[in-house]
């Protein structure tokens, strides 16, 4: 059924005793993007009905005939001049044990980017994104105390949070008050923290209202933040950005590793087999995007107690032997320490504290940093002398 003052574009809605409701929306399939924003808006109004338990949204489109041809005729039971929109709606498919669904997503999705095919951002010289397959890891503390450590050895490094939905950088770098305010070629000036400047949405929202925003959105943001803003000079660039991404291999994810110049991606873990199953997930996706993993860092290696008894309670050597199946180094075992989460709560990274609790994010940093030279480091011509 159709409620009456409900727009033209909206065809009917349906809910069932269970709450989930059936929106069928009349879209234009030549304008996918505005059908995009169709579906937000009435997905969004429905979530906020009382009762709503579920939205699902059937799109549908009208063929608009310029011309004086006939229209063709609709199939058995369709609505004469439309049909549905399958690339938007995909009929569901039988997958056995075993299908190769990482293939399969590649495909269907956006083209996979070609090695040296993204155009470069002017004042950044080269893009690290830190990645974890999974939320819950560390990848924060890690993105966080590396880009100081790098800030530290005099390198001029940009720390971006690319994750929307729970950003944590301002926290972790006691800079929760900061307004990024507008140059004269209104672009966003990035908000100075410990040596480094720094861009979060947590800056630009407000800190207690959710973020509910879908995929197209969550990207016109990242991109924003990445393009129109002052994080160096084509004279005077950055020498690193550092990119702290959402957990997962989402849209946001790869839409990351497809259309921003990445130079690499840094993998986080823990040891325990829950979460390197998902670092297998994580590394194929930069396999398939063409952005080359530098290595693995493990997090809550272990816990070390006054007596100096290592005691492994994630588990022992997981992030090794992931590494090792992987043919990945692992750069860095970030034992749990009470001065790191300190560090985080109280917005003074671990990485700039006392030599021995920053210690391991100093030599995380260097081995990054010559990860990257190498990645740059093109090998020499062969000469060959003809007779």
């Amino acid at each position: 059924m159709k409620a009456l003052g409900s727009p033209a574009w909206l065809e009917s809605v349906s809910v069932d005793e269970n709450g989930r409701a059936v929106l069928v929306i009349e879209a234009d399939p030549a304008d996918t993007a505005a059908a995009e924003a169709l579906r937000m808006e009435a997905e969004g109004k429905a979530g906020l009905v009382p009762g709503i338990e579920k939205v699902t949204t059937v799109l549908t489109a009208v063929r608009h005939n310029h011309s004086h041809n006939p229209a063709p005729v609709a199939p058995k039971g369709q609505p004469k001049g439309r049909t549905e929109l399958l690339n938007l709606t995909p009929s569901p498919r039988r997958v056995q044990k075993g299908a190769r669904l990482s293939d399969e997503a590649m495909q269907q999705g956006a083209p996979q980017r070609q090695q040296g095919s993204v155009a470069k951002i002017p004042g950044i010289s080269r893009i690290l994104v830190v990645a974890s397959a999974k939320g819950g890891v560390g990848k924060s503390t890690v993105a966080v105390n590396l880009a100081a450590a790098l800030a530290k050895t005099g390198m001029k490094v940009g720390l971006l949070d690319a994750d929307i939905y729970g950003p944590s950088i301002p926290t972790m770098l006691g800079t929760q008050g900061a307004e990024p305010k507008g140059s004269k070629n209104k672009k966003l000036i990035p908000v100075e923290a410990h040596g480094m400047k720094t861009l979060s949405i947590g800056y630009l929202s407000d800190p207690d209202a959710p973020m509910i925003w879908r995929g197209p959105i969550v990207m016109s943001a990242i991109t924003q933040m990445l393009n129109d803003a002052e994080w160096g000079t084509p004279e005077d660039p950055l020498d690193v950005l550092v990119i702290d991404t959402p957990p997962g291999t989402g849209d946001a994810q790869l839409t990351i590793a497809q259309k921003v110049p990445v130079t690499a991606a840094l993998i986080v873990t823990t040891p325990q087999e829950v979460a390197l199953a998902d670092v297998r997930r994580g590394a194929a996706m930069f396999t398939k995007t063409a952005v080359p993993v530098i290595g693995l860092v493990e997090t809550m290696s272990y816990f070390q107690d006054p007596a100096g008894q290592k005691h492994y309670l994630m588990g022992h050597g997981g992030g090794k032997r992931m590494a090792d199946a992987l043919g990945l180094p692992l750069l860095a075992e970030v034992p749990m320490l009470q001065a790191i989460r300190e560090g985080g709560d109280a917005g003074v990274p671990a990485a700039i504290g006392d030599e021995e609790t920053a210690k391991a994010f100093h030599e995380l940093a260097r081995k990054v940093a010559i990860g990257l030279d190498k990645l740059e480091t093109k090998a020499p011509p062969e000469i060959v002398f003809e007779d």
